[in-house]
Formats: structure tokens, C-alpha cells, sequence
């Protein structure tokens, strides 16, 4: 049995400290598999002192049922102040002063927040087809969202009296706004239950899982939210991710890149889901709209959110050390990065707007919408291959995506 364990410390001035840690259990059985595992066991428990934070069980395993590669997720990720720009990218205005604190007399910085409370049960399998790579997905996803405004109250305790929030009703977030103009309905503005059926495909070629040198990982996966099983709205969601692997030098450097494409197929998808990226396998607690660690580094989280949306991420990767310490095999990594995105197909908002007392341009660029793009450097501390601690920084090329971004986690990105 080999294990990992990572304390999470940071420091957010509106989340407050993070502190907590996380456990990543393997079982190699006899290790004649080595570096592929039997078991993987995940723990995580951080939090934020003022309120935010992530509890997850993960667990990964094709020996549990034989024949079959099982996951199963349990996570709950309360947050105080999550990210929300609008809809549709570009044609959503970011104004960067009405964040800043030296502005907040005129807006806030809440006024791109909201609440938002997750709580996520999820178990996947996979099977062959034949033994050419080919497996078939099938999943249950039950996923409920409570959704509100900034709890000020709280953001404020503690807080010097010139630095104090204005409340909801003394200046409304970007939230609140969408709720206001009738683009947020008042049956999805808390938030609901969204119960998923996964079905899909997956050609499978890697290598090594956590770092593949070479193959390619193609799947597709249509998603469906049946009224019948409890879902605020019936929908359904298809999407294709393709990544492939190829070795520049062997075992050292590797040119990786991920394309990625989803849709809405049919129904009215729900605001609070919209963000969600549909996947075979979460490689993170989260897997979230456009922008962020987990799709476009360095550009603000959910800065991408539409009906259809379309991804890139492209990858140098090299391992420039290998050592041993405390009896276990490590190597160093580097990596440099560049990531794009837009929306494809976009959340009706012009029509449905009524008329507004406000200057529209302020938060609408209707037509804007065009490629997302960011780049950075990355790296990556493996133990025994499985066992990968993350560092990225990426910049935007846009200040409509905000600046840069500074992360923190687990793994590659794919």
C-alpha cells in the first residue's frame, strides 16, 4: 500500500484561510502491474474560515467487479462567493473596477459572486468492447444545487468598518441582476436537483493514466435529465472529448493536447448546470464551465458559460528530474501550456431582456463573443508515477478573462 498526503493551506481576503488535507491511498496487489494500481482511495477535507470548503470520498478500481472499471464519488463543496460572469462569454461584459475594493462604494466585490452549495453522489462503470481499446460508459449522477446570494453578513465579520460590504439590497450582485431582467427564472434562482444518466463510448490507448507518454483517449457522452426521475427541467447533453499523447523523447518529454465539445441536444437547461462539463471521469472535485484550473488556466472560473461551448488545451510536458527520498520514487516535472475556449451555441439573453434604467452596454456586448485563449508554465512533483502534486500559473490574453490565475492541486489536466 502507497499513499500521498498533502496539507491544503491558502489564503483568500474574502474566503479567509483554507486549511485541511487530502489522502490519496494506492494498492498495487502483487505490483506486477506497476505503475497501474488495483485500488485508489481519496480523501479530502479543507475548509475556509469563513465558511467555504470541499469533503470528498473518491475511489477508482477495475479489480472491485471484474471486467469492470468502477468510480465512485462523494463530495459536498459549500461556497460562500462562486463565480458568476453571465451567460454567453464575451457578450457578458467583465468590468474589472466593479470588483475592486477601492471601487466598492459604486459596486462591490461580491458583484460577480453568488452562494453556491453542491453536494454530488456519482458512480460510473466502464467495460471492453473486444480488446482493441474500446470500452463502453454507463452512469448515475445525482447532483443538488443550492443556489443564493452573498451572505454579506458573513463575508463581513470581522472586517474593518472601511472595508465592510454593501448589502444585496444597498448594491445587487450580477446575480441578483440576472433575476431582476428575467434571465434567471424564480424557479431555478435556488438552486434544484438534477438526477443524470451517463451513456457513452471510450477508445482508450494510454500508457500510464496519471501521465501518458503516447496512445489516445477519445469518448463520447450523451447525459439526460428526465423530468420523470425528479430534475427541475428535462434535458439532455452530449459531448466528445478527444486527447492524444506523443513521445518527443522517451520517458523524458511528451507533446500532449485535449479537444473538447458539448451541446445542448434538447430540453431547457436549468442556469446553475450550465456550468458543468461533462466528462467519463472526474480527475478533480470539480469539473466546471470554461475558465479556471480545470479547463482554461489563468482566466477567471466560469467566465464561459453558454449552451454549447468548444475547448482546447495543448501541452509540453518534461520530466527534468528523477530522485528518491523517504524510500519512494520521485520525479520533477515541468510543463508549459496554452488553452483556449468559446461558446458555440448561446443562452438566448437579447430578446428576453425588458427595459432597463441602466446603460446596457455596461453589461452586454451582444456579437462578442470569440476565442478565449491563455497560456503559462506549470509543475508537477510525482511520487511513484500516481501520486501527483500540481502547480500552474497561467496568464490571460484578454482582460475581459481577467489577468492571470495562480493554482494549487492534483494531476495533469488530462
Amino acid at each position: 500500500m502507497e499513499y500521498g498526503v498533502l496539507p491544503a493551506v491558502s489564503f483568500d481576503a474574502d474566503l479567509g484561510f483554507q486549511y485541511g488535507g487530502l489522502v490519496n491511498l494506492f494498492q498495487y496487489g502483487d505490483g506486477s502491474r506497476y505503475p497501474m494500481y488495483d485500488h485508489s482511495l481519496y480523501f479530502e477535507i479543507s475548509r475556509y474560515t469563513k465558511g467555504s470548503g470541499i469533503y470528498r470520498i473518491y475511489y477508482d478500481s477495475d479489480r472491485l467487479v471484474e471486467g469492470l472499471r468502477v468510480t465512485t464519488d462523494l463530495t459536498y463543496m459549500p461556497e460562500l462567493a462562486y463565480d458568476f460572469y453571465g451567460f454567453n462569454g464575451y457578450e457578458a461584459v467583465y468590468n474589472q473596477d466593479w470588483e475592486d475594493d477601492a471601487s466598492a462604494a459604486y459596486k462591490s466585490r461580491m458583484f460577480y459572486k453568488m452562494s453556491h452549495n453542491l453536494f454530488r453522489f456519482k458512480t460510473d462503470l466502464q467495460g471492453a468492447i473486444g480488446s482493441a481499446g474500446w470500452r463502453w460508459i454507463a452512469g448515475v449522477n445525482l447532483l443538488n444545487f443550492d443556489i443564493g446570494s452573498v451572505d454579506v453578513a458573513r463575508m463581513n465579520e470581522g472586517q474593518d468598518e472601511a472595508d465592510l460590504l454593501p448589502s444585496v439590497e444597498e448594491q445587487p450582485g450580477l446575480y441578483e441582476k440576472y433575476i431582476e431582467w428575467g434571465l434567471i427564472s424564480p424557479e431555478e434562482a435556488d438552486g434544484g436537483f438534477i438526477p443524470e444518466l451517463k451513456g457513452g463510448f471510450v477508445y482508450d490507448t494510454r500508457d500510464n493514466r496519471p501521465n501518458p507518454m503516447e496512445g489516445v483517449w477519445t469518448e463520447a457522452v450523451l447525459v439526460a435529465a428526465p423530468e420523470f426521475l425528479g430534475s427541475e427541467s428535462g434535458f439532455g447533453k452530449m459531448a466528445i472529448t478527444h486527447r492524444q499523447y506523443f513521445t518527443l523523447i522517451p520517458e523524458d518529454l511528451s507533446l500532449a493536447y485535449r479537444l473538447g465539445w458539448q451541446h445542448t441536444l434538447w430540453g431547457d437547461v436549468p442556469f446553475y448546470y450550465q456550468s458543468q462539463v461533462i466528462t467519463s471521469v472526474m480527475t478533480g472535485a470539480s469539473s466546471t464551465g470554461l475558465g479556471g484550473v480545470r479547463s482554461l488556466r489563468g482566466i477567471k472560473r466560469n467566465r464561459v458559460v453558454g449552451d454549447g461551448m468548444v475547448f482546447g488545451n495543448f501541452e509540453l510536458r518534461w520530466k527534468a528530474l528523477y530522485f528518491n527520498f523517504i524510500n519512494q520514487a520521485f520525479y520533477l516535472g515541468v510543463n508549459s501550456f496554452l488553452d483556449a475556449g468559446r461558446a458555440t451555441s448561446l443562452i438566448e439573453v437579447e430578446s428576453r431582456l425588458p427595459a432597463m434604467d441602466e446603460n446596457r452596454n455596461d453589461y452586454f456586448d451582444f456579437g462578442a463573443e470569440a476565442l478565449h485563449v491563455s497560456y503559462g508554465l506549470g509543475l508537477r512533483i510525482a511520487m511513484n508515477r500516481n501520486f501527483i502534486v500540481a502547480v500552474d500559473y497561467g496568464r490571460a490574453i484578454d482582460s475581459q478573462d481577467g489577468e492571470s490565475g495562480f493554482y494549487v492541486g492534483l494531476n495533469y489536466l488530462f
